[in-house]
Parts: structure tokens; sequence; C-alpha cells
């Protein structure tokens, strides 16, 4: 099929109406669906939006689709490509002749970017509405400010953007945010905001996961290098670096944790439903334990003093006592991310006061009271807002929580497009079914960007064999203890059939259905 050069196409933007407000909820309205995103969620909507025959324009800030999988394309992921590759948009892509990957393969973030999301891109129904390079500034109502209420939901939204370095606005029946969490990191200082010091030091702070084997190679070789962060994005620097260490002397790695219980940092091995992500953790453990790098855990960074073209990084360590680091050349950050909430300032939006997520869903998912890799079904009506059709979608609808799998994100894309179209029926039939993580609940829970998920059994054994015990929470996945710990196992009778085991249950045997994983909300 003929490459569609999408990046360069002038987007034809909806005419805007002359027609007053309060009858377009009468007319046959050509408002499109908006889309704020091009990851794999946004073209997930963006497929399920085809199927239904619903226009559409898609919004990316980037000059290409899955900008941020190609931020980090050189890492690999732990899901296999059966978490990675939505069903719809592959039905789309069969005609092409296009390939799909072998299912229980590895994929690297970038090959997910290259070759799925972009040869999507390029069908000429995709291409047609998507339009690159252009920034969403802010969403709004036409006509109304976040306080005007009557006639509200009758008018269609207003999506300002930038493109070329001009402001423009196009008009849209229903947004979905899926804008994702990746561009805005949480800063190496620990209570939420930049240490002192930290926007001085910013060209010697990389956030994220650079390609410290690759094109950042000379950035960190031969150097000492502080990672802050307790998540996959953390173990993935810390072991390039230890790689690097080996070919090049003088590179030092320096590890720091907020938290003082490793249960969760490490993962839950043998007992990770997802291999790669327990042998992730497991080889973050082994580093550890060599002594090939200098820990700090509990250290809970406040300054970063920049002296004698290095860096001194100060702190409360988990005594509260003063701890500095010094001689530091390069600090990566991989402390997770938060959301944008601007862009959607002067809407109506209901949001997880202390997770930033979507309200219904912060219960679920929230690492102060669980650690469940699964949650309990949802789709529309969780993702979506006291503003009438607007849903946050992806990443973003999970807020400051960590850990999300693109299989949930194409879940949510599914119900929410359903709902658009009317579909209700379709749109609240949500079934999902994610892997366990192998560690359940844990006491502590100062979570860096690390990572959640459910199963209590050999995982929570070998975490009380290796951690203290009262790192290890009592009762299902973080809450009180149960009298009866069968009580957590609430399945139905095929995901018995299949061997599969809950939370505060024995290792489970299969994937659990989030439907089954009633403890885990």
């Amino acid at each position: 099929m003929p490459s569609t050069d999408v990046s360069s196409a002038a987007p034809v933007w909806p005419r805007v109406s002359t027609a007053p407000l309060n009858t377009l909820a009468a007319q046959s309205t050509p408002w499109p669906v908006a889309v704020l995103g091009a990851g794999p969620v946004g073209l997930s909507a963006v497929a399920q939006l085809i199927e239904r025959n619903l226009p559409f324009i898609v919004l990316e800030a980037d000059e290409h689709v899955g900008a941020n999988l190609l931020d980090y394309g050189h890492v690999q992921l732990f899901s296999p490509w059966r978490y990675n590759v939505d069903p719809t948009m592959a039905k789309l892509l069969q005609p092409t002749g296009w390939q799909a990957p072998e299912p229980s393969e590895l994929p690297l973030a970038g090959e997910v970017a290259r070759r799925v999301l972009q040869p999507f891109a390029q069908l000429p129904q995709v291409a047609a509405g998507l339009h690159l390079r252009t920034r969403v500034i802010s969403v709004s109502r036409e006509g109304y400010d976040k306080v005007k209420s009557k006639g509200r939901e009758r008018a269609p939204f207003i999506i300002r953007a930038m493109r070329d370095g001009k402001s423009i606005e196009l008009r849209a029946r229903a947004v979905i945010d899926s804008t994702g969490t990746w561009n805005t990191p949480n800063p190496v200082g620990a209570s939420g905001l930049p240490a002192i010091g930290e926007r001085e030091a910013a060209p010697h702070v990389f956030y994220g996961i650079p390609d410290v084997l690759g094109v950042h190679r000379a950035r960190y070789a031969g150097k000492k290098t502080l990672v802050v962060g307790a998540g996959h994005s953390a173990a993935n620097a810390l072991l390039a670096l230890a790689e690097l260490a080996k070919q090049v002397p003088g590179t030092r790695l320096v590890w720091s944790v907020r938290t003082p219980v490793l249960t969760r940092v490490f993962g839950g091995g043998d007992a990770d439903a997802l291999p790669a992500r327990g042998a992730l953790g497991a080889s973050l453990r082994r580093l550890r334990d060599t002594g090939a790098l200098e820990f700090n855990a509990g250290l809970r960074i406040t300054e970063i003093v920049q002296q004698g073209g290095k860096m001194v990084v100060a702190g409360i360590d988990g005594k509260s006592e003063p701890l500095r680091i010094d001689g530091v050349d390069e600090i990566i950050c991989a402390t997770g991310q938060r959301p944008d909430l601007s862009l959607t300032s002067e809407l109506r939006v209901k949001l997880d006061p202390w997770l930033e997520s979507n309200e219904a869903l912060g219960p679920l998912i929230d690492p102060n009271e669980h650690s469940c890799g699964t949650v309990r079904p949802h789709g529309h009506r969780e993702l979506s807002h006291p503003e009438p059709g607007l849903y946050t979608v992806g990443v973003k609808s999970y807020g400051r929580a960590p850990t999300f799998l693109m299989a949930t994100g194409f879940e949510q894309a599914r119900s929410v497009v359903a709902a658009i179209a009317g579909d209700l029926e379709a749109a609240d039939r949500v079934e999902l079914s994610l892997p366990e993580t192998g560690v359940c609940g844990v006491g502590e829970s100062t979570l860096e960007g690390a990572d959640c998920g459910v199963g209590c059994g050999a995982a929570e054994a070998q975490a009380k064999a290796t951690e203290p015990v009262d790192a290890v929470a009592s009762g299902c996945c973080g809450g009180p203890a149960k009298a009866d710990p069968s009580a957590c196992c609430v399945l139905d009778e095929h995901m018995k059939s299949q061997g599969a085991m809950g939370c505060g249950c024995s290792q489970p045997k299969a994937p659990v259905a989030a439907r089954a994983a009633t403890c885990c909300g």
C-alpha cells in the first residue's frame, strides 16, 4: 500500500456553524469526535470510530504517531505482542497485507510504533482525519465558561490548538483525551515539587529512560550517575548502566528510592504472569545484592547543589537523618509521571483528589491501599466526567497511579466509542483479563513510579523471608486482615476451572479476569 504523507497534509478544519446553539442538538451535526493524542490508545479509539462510521479528527503534538513510545523506543516491553496490538486496529490493517507480530514475542517500545501505529496511521481512512504537529492548548464549550449551565450540553466543544506557530480552533461533538502523562514527569524532589536547585541542574537531569548503551552512551560513560525511582523505568536505566560500567572503567551507579521497603520494587519474580516483568525485578535485585552500585533506600531528596562541575544531592534518609551524595555527574529521574490537567481546566471534570485519575478509578488503583494490577471492570461510565461528551482514557485516566497496560486502554476505547455511538449495551459490556504481577499489597507505599499487581502467594512468602515483617500487608491487597483468607477468592466457575486464584490466595496459574478480582477495589 502506498504511504500517505500525513505529516505534511494541510488539515481541513470543520467550518464554524452560525446556527444558534440551542438548535445544534436537533441538527444532524457535522462535528466530529476529537481524539487528543495519537498514541496506542488514541489510535485504538480511532479504529473503533471507523468501525462505527463516526467522523473524527486526531490531534497530535508531535510529527509522528506513537511519539512517546519512540522516545523510549530502545526499551524492551515486558508485555508480549498479544497485549500490545488492538484487535480492531489489526482487523483494519489485514486487507493491506500487514503481518501481525508473533503474539508471544516481546517488542521494543519503538517497534509498537513502527510496526503497528505507523502503518495504521497510513490507512487512507485514518490519514484523512489525522493532524500532526498540532498541539492542543485547551478545551472548552462554545459560548460557555466553566460556570454557566443552561444549554451547556447542546454546545459543541471548542478545541484551541497551535499549528505552525498559529492559534487555531475547531469544534467537536465529543472529546476523547488520550494525551497520556509521559511529557509531564514527576520531579526529583520528594515533596512533589522540584528539589531546590533542580531547575538549575536541568542540563544534567534526564527525565525518563535514556538510551544508555546507544545514543546517550557518551553522556554516562565514565561518569557517576544517580538513578532516582523504584519502577521499571529505573530498573531499565540501572541495568543498562551496569552493563556500561563493565565496558567503560570509571562508570559508577548510585540508586536512590524513597521507600525503605523493596518488595514491590523487585516485583513478583517467578510468580509474575509476565515472565519478563518478573525477570526485570529479579535482575535488579541481583544487581543490588552484588554491591555493583551504591544504594540509598528511603532517601527523600530535597536539594541539588552544583559544586566544582559536579552535583551534590542532599536529602533525608529513612531514619530522618541528613544524607548527601557527592560527586554526581548525571541524574536519571525515573519517578513516574502526572497528567496535564490544564487542557480541560475550563470543563467540568471529576478527579480523584490525590491520584488525579478519573474519580471512579481512584479507589480501584490507589497504591496507598493496595497494589492490584487488575481492577474491576471499567468503561465509559468510569471514564466520563460531569461534562457530557468528555472522556479521559489511557494512562491519563490513571492519573499519578503507576502501571498501565495497553490492553486496558484498548478496552477503554471500545467502551467509550460505543457510548458515544449510543450503543450502551455494548458500552456496558466490559470484560478485561490482565496478567498478574505476583506482588500483593505492601504496608509502605511511597511509590516513585513503582508498579502494582495482585497475587499474594509465593511472592508474599518470599517478601516475608527477605523484608521486615511489617513490610507485608496483613490483609488482601493492602486492606485489613480477613478472618477467612478465602474471602478474597471471589472467582467465577470458569476461572476456577482454569486453576486461577485471586488476591490473598495461592500463586495464580492463569491471568485473572478483572471482573473476578473483587478484593481489589
